[in-house]
């Protein structure tokens, strides 16, 4: 097949030609795959509903059964354990399971990726499926048979009578090309939230056969053998190149173009509308040869920025926009009558989505309808935002998902989908736009810098009597979590349109019983509203590293001046046995030496060796980390040589894939414990590349012993973001360990580390 075919694949082609509800998708090479993704009319015919059973699954002539999932799974397994809950509630092989994800015209939004709620909101979502699918099967079974359906059992997609296995039917049968055709219960929300209900009870946890067991990967062998799509991949007849230009300083506006600087190169034309401007291409090196050459006249504006120098004053000097918290017990009080009251004051920068590679999608507007291939985490939100922009109805454009270069929060993605999106509207043909690393990495979203100031009072044997802890620093969604509204995306800002700006920090999360505690927050506006390269965003696990850095920092520092152990401190402040049996496994498995601050450090020349400890929850997840770290006193080089984590996300759905995304989380996470932090001046953003934002590299990847807990029968609370929130903390402890001095700047590299001792 011609890579630039028109493809993609709607719900009504999948129900034509066999009589079944759906054929399960083959990946059999990549044209093939390329023609799996791309065979869609240019809009989706139909509406889909939450309270259609068939919106969920289907089962095929052949036995085989499809899920059509509203989230996409950027690499943690999401959604293979999706396959897992419906395969252990329907009683189907795994072998016989596949699943559809990110599409918009065959998925219900149940809001994208959002690594922590996958298997927490969404597996709960099709574990009711699956066990309301199952219900309506075998009660038509039941009819078919001429029993009572207490009287079935059901094996590998079979239903046979108990006593009688010779008496059967099997789901393909029972379904007989006409889908399930029935409702379910839902709770009137799209997103993250979605929840379905339904007579049916999905099994307990002690059936389970399926879930709880390492299962392979749905994603692996494509990604292995390059036959799955990426959105670099995608091709359309007519297809042209794009590239933005952005202005050398933010906030400055377009005066004037010279559409003749680029007359000399072949097809290039420059699209404009407002201050988004373009050029394109019919080859994709004439369009970045076109970007470079275009001049541009642009207007005169007072530098944007704060030198970067000046960063945490300002965020200290800045006046509120929000603010927010909560008290227990008596502070005021308890600070009154202590003995010694411990302060200490911590500053987190900007930091990067720093995706592998830039953003890239394909966009095909036409009077009929709006087609776009997005590796955005939320392909629903997305058709919204292009919606948005073009100023068409949401249900003309048609988002499908394709892998792409990673999608930790809101980073790139969204916006580059946008801008193909205008362009191909502007240009009347379809246009691919992929982002230059300077963009991917100086234009992205950013996560926010902050302050955090701590007090914390002590009696005079060293037992802690009230804690106040207070943030400050820009909103984690001064730009949406999603670019659902077209003001949350760079296209629709440089067009006019506004936003959905909240003003929004966090507090610290765990189960510390203090009696008497105050936790506080306040933003500040952005540095520049609107379309700037320091607008703040969700990045993984949003505010969680910054806040935990200062607040777990903060625990070692009380623990010192109350001269007890890191680890029993920590204890000492929680009844959860939950939360204890984490620590106390992480101390274990880290060969913790108990003892106050000192107890771990040792000395090789200039070498300086110690371990440091954190803890903290997410929205019910426990992990506690232990870092081992070796600091050269002389130079400030910092190596990670192993971490060793315990983890506690309730019910584990598949083991492997859990310590895969663990691994994954922490090695991100030490990237920004030790390298990462935006560089700007008061021009502009100017980490723009590998040089100037450097990560961890394969190297620096530390070992890796990560304990997870037992299989808990609760719910599950998540796993995709939890291991990033205490290690910055824990590295930083690390570092105290190592050196006796305690640094309070992130990230933990050799600056900073030389500037504390």
């Amino acid at each position: 097949m011609n890579a630039n075919t028109d493809m993609s694949l709607s719900r009504r082609t999948m129900l034509q030609g066999t009589g079944a509800l759906v054929i399960a998708v083959s990946m059999g090479g990549t044209t093939e795959a390329l023609a799996q993704v791309m065979a869609a009319p240019a809009a989706p015919k139909g509406a889909l509903h939450p309270t259609d059973l068939d919106s969920w699954l289907s089962v095929g002539p052949d036995g085989k059964v499809t899920l059509f999932f509203g989230k996409i799974d950027g690499g943690q397994g999401t959604d293979l354990a999706m396959g897992q809950i419906v395969a252990e509630e329907l009683d189907v092989p795994m072998s016989s399971v596949s699943v559809v994800q990110g599409d918009t015209a065959l998925t219900v939004n149940q809001g994208g990726a959002s690594g922590s709620t996958g298997v927490r909101f969404a597996g709960a979502a099709f574990r009711q499926a699956g066990a309301e699918a199952r219900r309506v099967l075998v009660n038509r079974a039941a009819e078919r048979l001429g029993v009572a359906p207490e009287r079935l059992t059901v094996t590998e997609g079979v239903v046979s009578v108990v006593g009688d296995p010779a008496k059967k039917i099997s789901y393909a049968e029972i379904i007989d090309g006409k889908g399930f055709q029935s409702k379910i219960g839902w709770n009137d929300e799209y997103g993250n939230a979605l929840a379905l209900t339904s007579p049916a009870k999905p099994k307990s946890y002690e059936q389970y056969k399926v879930v709880g067991t390492p299962q392979k990967r749905m994603d692996v062998a494509g990604k292995v053998f390059g036959t799955t799509p990426w959105t670099g991949d995608i091709r359309v007849d007519g297809m042209v190149h794009g590239r933005m230009i952005r202005p050398p300083v933010p906030g400055t506006s377009v005066v004037s173009v010279d559409e003749s600087s680029i007359a000399h190169i072949p097809g290039a034309q420059v699209l404009r509308k407002g201050d988004f401007i373009g050029v394109i291409a019919p080859k994709e090196w004439n369009a970045i040869k076109a970007a470079q050459a275009l001049h541009v006249n642009w207007s005169e504006v007072k530098d944007p920025f704060v030198e970067m120098p000046e960063l945490y004053n300002h965020i200290r000097n800045a006046p509120p926009t929000n603010r927010g918290g909560n008290d227990r017990g008596k502070v005021d009080e308890a600070f009154a009558r202590a003995s010694r009251v411990v302060t200490a004051q911590y500053e987190f920068p900007f930091q990067s989505h720093a995706s592998m590679g830039p953003g890239v999608a394909v966009a095909d507007v036409r009077s009929d309808g709006v087609k776009v291939w997005t590796g955005t985490q939320k392909p629903h939100f997305a058709a919204n935002g292009v919606a948005g922009c073009l100023g068409v109805a949401p249900e003309t454009v048609h988002a499908v998902w394709v892998a792409g270069s990673g999608c930790y929060g809101r980073n790139d993605a969204g916006d580059v989908t946008m801008d193909a999106a205008v362009m191909s509207q502007l240009a009347g043909k379809p246009v691919r736009v992929q982002y230059m690393r300077h963009e991917g990495t100086g234009w992205d979203p950013k996560a926010p810098a902050s302050i955090h100031r701590a007090r914390a009072a002590l009696d005079a044997d060293g037992n802690l009597l009230a804690i106040d802890f207070y943030s400050k620093g820009f909103s984690r969604v001064d730009t949406n979590s999603s670019e659902g509204r077209s003001g949350d995306t760079l296209a629709g800002m440089l067009m006019g349109h506004k936003g959905a700006i909240q003003q929004v920090f966090n507090n610290p999360e765990g189960a510390y019983n203090f009696a008497n505690r105050r936790f506080s927050w306040e933003t500040i506006a952005a540095i520049l509203p609107g379309a700037s390269p320091l607008r703040t965003s969700h990045l993984r696990d949003p505010l969680g590293p910054q806040i935990h850095f200062a607040s777990e920092s903060f625990m070692d520092e009380i623990a010192f001046a109350a001269k007890a152990d890191p680890v029993e401190f920590r204890l000492k402040h929680l009844s959860n046995p939950r939360d204890i049996a984490a620590i106390k496994a992480v101390a274990e498995r880290a060969g913790w030496k108990y003892g106050p601050a000192g107890t771990r450090r040792s000395r090789r020349g200039d070498l300086a060796m110690g371990q440091g400890i954190a803890y903290a929850q997410r929205n019910g997840t426990i992990v506690a980390l232990v870092a081992d770290v070796e600091v050269n006193v002389r130079t400030g080089a910092i190596r990670v040589p192993k971490i060793t984590c315990a983890h506690d996300c309730g019910l584990i759905v598949n083991p492997e894939t859990l310590k895969l995304t663990l691994e994954g989380s922490i090695v991100q996470g030490l990237s920004r414990a030790i390298h990462e932090e935006v560089q700007f001046n008061s021009k502009g953003v100017t980490s723009v590349d590998w040089l100037t934002y450097p990560i961890v590299d394969i190297q620096e990847a530390p070992q890796i012993d990560d304990r997870v807990g037992q299989p808990i029968y609760t719910r599950s609370t998540g796993a995709g973001e939890s291991a990033m929130r205490p290690l910055v903390g824990a590295v930083a402890n690390a570092v105290f360990e190592a050196t006796g001095k305690r640094l309070r700047r992130a990230p933990v590299n050799p600056a900073n580390i030389l500037r504390s001792i």
